[in-house]
């Protein structure tokens, strides 16, 4: 199975890296097609995979085609493409906003079009993503390239209609909590710790809390009050939070995240 990536960022990067250390596909069954030849060469000789200016080059050679552009490059990049694209192929998208429709639109044509919404966790292998597809992928098929996402990301495939949530739970919240880590890593300076070390220490809290709410099955809200002791020190850290409306400011950025997804 040939796979390509038009774009080849920070993204499409973790995502082929992953690829290939899961053994999914050899290093010569993927190409990557950029701009930048001097990215170009990066990746040829970190990943050992073909690599190319031309995105129909790209698009030929494979038979799963990653359109990993920005969103805004979309159009472009589907009228350059899609004379070359059969209807064998499958078109794996990862932009938010752009619906199994536009898509159909753009390229005029029926085709195989899967979308997805990974998160930059894809980088150390711990990403999420969500994925949809259209009436012509059958299910081996979205298991095929469910499969292939293994390798850098967990996937659950889900209705179209909650493709916008996914980008505001998934997508984009590795920015808040890289916000909260720096935080805390603050207040820990702040207190008369290392700034490297509490780095450390804030991260670590927050992969080993995220860890046990996956592996335990408990309730965030049980396992809260697991951490919280009578008259002690974390129940009055909860208080302050809640009276300064963690939950809230949570709850509005979600919320305009997923409003500005829907409108892309």
């Amino acid at each position: 199975m040939k796979i390509g990536f038009i774009g080849c960022g920070n993204m499409a990067g973790a995502m082929i890296q992953g690829i290939l250390d899961s053994g999914k596909c050899k290093n010569d069954e993927v190409i990557a097609s950029n701009r930048s030849e001097e990215k170009l060469n990066d990746k040829k000789e970190k990943l050992g995979i073909h690599v190319t200016t031309d995105n129909r080059e790209a698009a030929k050679f494979a038979d799963i085609i990653f359109l990993s552009v920005k969103p805004q490059f979309y159009e472009k990049v589907i009228e350059e493409i899609r004379d070359v694209v059969t209807e064998e192929k499958i078109i794996v998208t990862i932009a938010p906003g752009k619906t199994l429709a536009w898509l159909k639109e753009k390229f005029g044509k029926e085709l195989k079009i899967i979308r997805t919404m990974p998160n930059t966790p894809a980088m150390v292998k711990e990403g999420m993503m969500g994925m949809c597809a259209n009436e012509r992928v059958s299910s081996d098929e979205i298991e095929m390239v469910r499969d292939i996402c293994d390798g850098f990301s967990k996937t659950e495939v889900i209705p179209e209609n909650l493709m916008d949530v996914v980008t505001a739970v998934s997508g984009s919240s590795p920015a808040y909590v890289f916000m909260f880590i720096e935080a805390m890593a603050d207040a820990a300076v702040a207190g008369g710790m290392p700034r490297a070390q509490a780095y450390t220490f804030a991260a670590q809290a927050v992969l080993g809390s995220a860890k046990m709410v996956l592996e335990t099955g408990k309730h965030p809200g049980e396992l809260k009050d697991m951490v919280c002791s009578p008259a002690g020190t974390t129940i009055q850290a909860v208080r302050v939070l809640e009276e300064k409306g963690l939950r809230s400011a949570v709850f509005e950025c979600m919320e305009k995240c997923l409003e500005v997804s829907r409108k892309m």
